[in-house]
């Protein structure tokens, strides 16, 4: 076993307290001390990836630079340390059986009876030490989907018990647990994680460190008790109390000593304090803003926030680059009909149409379009956001009345969005898009060639359909200027249009790229239009 130590994230008691944040909270203390970390994800589902899930059931799908379809989380991973993730940065049941499966078939297994243990958890364990064994890492951070006893989860730690078996002094359980307040009895109650503390034990895994969710402070007998019942130092218990952002969870746990903790448990000498000098003048510009704006974010799942984490956080990002507060006004495209997009987006200073699938609110997303181009709003369309884009103008510039994407209107007589060539052959869904960065070459004295300032870039991408360029000509006579373009395939990266303030359609997605260390520039571009004549005084 190479010299990285592994991290296991586990939760309990309930979903969603935040082990990614804590993980990618974590892997900052350790970055910021000098050492270089990566962090994966184990996801418990059968799908093979979430490519194909609905974004109601898992939230967006994150693309990596490798064309990977991975779990949101993998998101706030680059977002908090500023390094790209890969495929072996996201595993799923779905992948582990599949290769078990695959390698069953071929007779690897020598015609053994392929079972949980050892063929699943072995293969588990060797996409674990996958990034380890790179020898690029001092530290592999390996959170755990779902929460410990899901049957769907029991594989994968019994794989975090045989590792800390095989390698005490190089692996570390750190567990994410709930300590919920009853107002009615005015009390923190620390029941509920004992017994997720003891449902782990009964798995065989003893947690080195836990990290308690918490909406009021522990004090010291609280802590006290939790050590006592759950077999960990009173040092060991790390309070994380609820916080106006997620970007100050790596000071409180700083606070907390939680990088000293996991230091000191394996045996690494700890020397001075984590440098997170720009991470705090990042949190105290977002706390202290010196105007604020409003967008509207246009998109048909905007009843769930998660679906467009990304680009959230990217606005969130470029505000605090602007030192101006982003008010995100969540518009469901369905509800853009000609007659209310007045009405819905009224008071906005900047509107956002966000990628999606499928011909479900298509119209209102188009009619959102409009409204910004009409009325000199700073716009900004990111995939089907930029194809809409193209379509509103086809019809109502070019007076193509009918013009549609193929995707939405097969029979449409002006097809200015249609199927990629590769695309045509293709059956299955899962993983078979334009997926990965790709380069643009962007068109000199545009605006996101100002924005980016350099001829040349690479984005990420998740997609099927591109703008025809049997076209090309005549949206260019009216206006409408090719800003990137793809040198190997011709085509059409970025739209933008002329007298306008700022009107701005790209293929890929540029969400997918910001970070709190480098907002992506498009979104920068983006605020700063949308404030340099709006922004408010707080």
């Amino acid at each position: 076993m190479p010299n990285a130590r592994y991290i296991f994230v586990t939760g309990g008691v309930t979903s969603s307290l935040g082990k990614g944040i804590v993980s990618s909270s974590l892997a900052t203390l350790l970055q910021s001390r000098g050492f270089s970390v990566t962090i994966q994800k184990l996801d418990p589902y059968i799908n093979v990836d979430p490519g194909t899930l609905n974004p109601y059931e898992h939230g967006e799908c994150y693309v990596t630079e490798d064309g990977a379809e991975t779990d949101l989380d993998l998101g706030h991973y680059e977002r908090f340390l500023n390094v790209p993730t890969s495929q072996a940065n996201n595993v799923t049941t779905g992948r582990i059986y599949q290769t078990v499966i695959n390698k069953e078939r071929k007779g690897d297994y020598l015609g053994e009876t392929v079972q949980v243990i050892p063929h699943i958890t072995d293969e588990i364990k060797r996409c674990i030490r996958l990034l380890g064994d790179t020898g690029r890492y001092d530290f592999v951070i390996t959170e755990i989907g779902g929460t410990v006893g899901d049957i769907e989860s029991l594989p994968y730690i019994e794989s975090v018990r045989q590792m800390k078996w095989e390698h005490p002094d190089m692996t570390l359980v750190v567990h994410l647990t709930l300590i919920p307040y009853l107002s009615a009895a005015g009390e923190l109650k620390t029941k509920p994680t004992q017994h997720s503390v003891k449902a782990l034990l009964e798995l065989g895994v003893q947690p080195d460190i836990l990290v308690c969710r918490t909406e009021k402070p522990l004090n010291a007998g609280l802590r006290n008790k939790i050590a006592l019942f759950c077999n960990v130092s009173t040092s060991a218990v790390i309070e994380c109390i609820d916080t106006h952002t997620i970007y100050n969870v790596p000071l409180l746990m700083r606070d907390e000593k939680l990088d000293q903790q996991v230091l000191r448990k394996l045996h690494i000498p700890i020397e001075g304090e984590p440098d997170l000098t720009k991470w705090e003048k990042f949190v105290d510009r977002m706390r202290n803003p010196k105007g604020e704006v409003t967008i509207a974010l246009v998109g048909k799942y905007v009843e769930l926030k998660d679906s467009y984490k990304s680009i959230i956080e990217s606005l969130h990002h470029a505000g605090v680059e602007n030192e101006l507060k982003v008010k995100i006004r969540m518009v469901h495209s369905e509800s853009v009909e000609q007659d209310k997009a007045k009405e819905l987006l009224a008071g906005v200073q900047g509107i956002l149409v966000a990628p999606g699938f499928g011909s479900r609110g298509i119209e209102g997303k188009i009619e959102a379009i409009r409204y910004a181009r009409e009325n000199h709003i700073p716009f900004l369309g990111i995939c089907l956001g930029m194809q809409c884009a193209v379509i509103e103008f086809a019809r109502n510039v070019l007076k193509m009345k009918d013009a549609h994407s193929t995707e939405m209107n097969p029979e449409t007589p002006w097809p200015v969005i249609d199927l990629m060539e590769e695309q045509k052959k293709v059956e299955g869904l899962g993983g078979t898009m334009r997926l990965g960065a790709y380069r643009c070459d962007l068109v000199e004295n545009t605006l996101t060639a100002k924005a980016y300032g350099r001829e040349t870039i690479r984005e990420r991408h998740r997609h099927r359909y591109e703008f025809n360029n049997l076209y090309l000509d005549q949206f260019i006579q009216a206006g409408m200027v090719p800003a990137g373009i793809n040198p190997e395939q011709n085509l059409v990266e970025i739209v933008e249009l002329k007298d306008h303030p700022w009107f701005v359609g790209v293929q890929f997605h540029p969400e997918y790229k910001s970070t709190v260390a480098a907002p992506h520039p498009v979104f920068v571009a983006f605020v700063t239009a949308v404030g340099s004549t709006h922004a408010l005084t707080i």
